[in-house]
């Protein structure tokens, strides 16, 4: 993660740069750039995103995205997987998904990757949660764990295989234990 000071860059001006690869991040007036996802943290993306959109996306409830820009509460974020209310998504004119998403996610998910700051990312999910997430969660494949963020409650703490995710109430219909999310990892 390379963390470049700047301490003369707005938000407006570090939204104009072009994007970097992998993306980078404006927090607390710093440009970060996140890093490179390796193979497990791709796993779990790969897989989880699809899996949220083929039970919610149907029914026009909600819809995962990845690596998705969302700039809100004088910050610019790069959540692994950002799930938004249909009704929420911001769209063009003609109906399609825009371009720029300048809400919080209702749900956020990271995916912890090994150079990764836990601190840095928990920070993001709890900005998320300040601006109206209805609930975050920290993947960390390395310790086969998951935390859980809701709002205004306790954090919760998932690594027993049976154990079901909690999810968001509009995500009721989508379900997945420790177990069959850290499978990814071995199909």
């Amino acid at each position: 993660m390379v963390q470049i000071p700047a301490t003369t860059l707005s938000l407006n001006e570090f939204l104009k740069l072009p994007e970097t690869k992998p993306g980078s991040e404006y927090i607390d007036g710093r440009t970060i750039q996140k890093p490179m996802p390796q193979g497990e943290h791709s796993a779990i993306q790969t897989e989880l995103a699809p899996a949220i959109n083929l039970i919610l996306k149907p029914k026009q409830i909600a819809r995962a995205f990845s690596e998705l820009r969302c700039t809100f509460g004088e910050r610019s974020i790069i959540p692994d997987i950002s799930v938004f209310l249909w009704h929420r998504i911001p769209r063009q004119e003609n109906g399609r998904v825009a371009n720029v998403f300048s809400i919080a996610p209702d749900w956020t998910i990271e995916i912890l990757s090994p150079d990764q700051s836990q601190t840095k990312v928990t920070k993001n999910i709890l900005h998320c949660l300040k601006y109206g997430t209805q609930m975050g969660w920290l993947i960390d494949p390395q310790e086969q764990s998951v935390f859980v963020y809701p709002p205004d409650q306790p954090t919760s703490f998932y690594d027993q295989p049976t154990a079901v995710l909690p999810v968001p109430k509009f995500a009721q219909d989508f379900t997945l234990t420790v177990e069959g999310l850290f499978s990814w990892l071995l199909r």
